[in-house]
């Protein structure tokens, strides 16, 4: 059964990597949330897509510049006051900690896919930091990291053997089950145009391995249902529940 993944929480409707954003794709009935995560100044893991600030808050700057207190300053929601859903709450949003995320997951059982955002800066020990993070709060928790930069992948293997870690991709590949086994890795994680024009049918036959981004459109997602991937991840977690169900049934 292919699960559904909130990509940012409900990026579609609600200004993305929030707690807001997460809270309604949790409301949604999401299996998983996907989110990114960067390293502030002082250390601290924070949920934001961009390694700056500009295009998402009303603040400027990188996140590897800025402490959490700095960063905790601007808003996450002004930004997406075009959005049909916005009210004015939404500029009380800021960028939250993974603690504080997992800390909102703390009573459910939804799966977390965390990126790390490190082939543009590396942040010399987030591996650690988001391992120790993990352990401390994530609870029995399936957490599984993502990122395009496999020397970030191979770092957390180390810092915890049992970690589960996917590798990004927008670009085809040769051979992707020898990098699955290669790396030990726990699935890959593809865009969705690699996979729908599959010339090879290399991604095709490892579909059950696969989770499949961002797919926002309803006929991708019936194509995918229909595959047997292991996972949808959209920016519109209610549509494709409601398809799913439908597909499934």
């Amino acid at each position: 059964m292919t699960k559904i993944y909130g990509h940012r929480g409900s990026k579609g409707t609600y200004p993305e990597n929030t707690l807001l954003s997460f809270q309604k794709a949790i409301e949604s009935g999401v299996e998983g949330l996907e989110l990114d995560v960067h390293m502030t100044k002082d250390g601290e893991i924070v949920v934001i897509h961009d390694e700056t600030l500009e295009r998402t808050t009303n603040g400027a700057g990188s996140i590897k510049d800025l402490t959490l207190a700095e960063l905790k300053q601007y808003s996450t929601g002004v930004k997406f006051n075009t959005f049909a859903n916005y009210t004015q709450s939404w500029d009380e949003e800021r960028i939250p900690t993974l603690q504080e995320v997992l800390e909102l997951l703390k009573h459910t059982n939804i799966e977390l896919n965390i990126e790390l955002k490190t082939y543009i800066h590396t942040y010399p020990g987030i591996e650690r930091k988001l391992v120790n993070i993990v352990h401390e709060y994530a609870g029995e928790r399936r957490v599984v990291y993502s990122s395009f930069h496999l020397p970030s992948l191979i770092r957390l293997k180390q810092e915890d053997n049992d970690a589960q870690i996917a590798l990004l991709l927008n670009q085809l590949i040769s051979n992707p089950l020898d990098y699955i086994d290669t790396f030990d890795l726990e699935s890959i994680h593809i865009d969705k145009d690699l996979i729908l024009h599959d010339p090879y049918h290399f991604f095709k036959e490892l579909a059950p391995k696969l989770r499949v981004w961002t797919v926002n459109e309803e006929e991708e997602m019936k194509k995918l249902l229909q595959l047997g991937v292991e996972a949808i991840i959209t920016d519109y977690p209610e549509m494709a529940i409601s398809l799913a169900t439908t597909v499934n049934q």
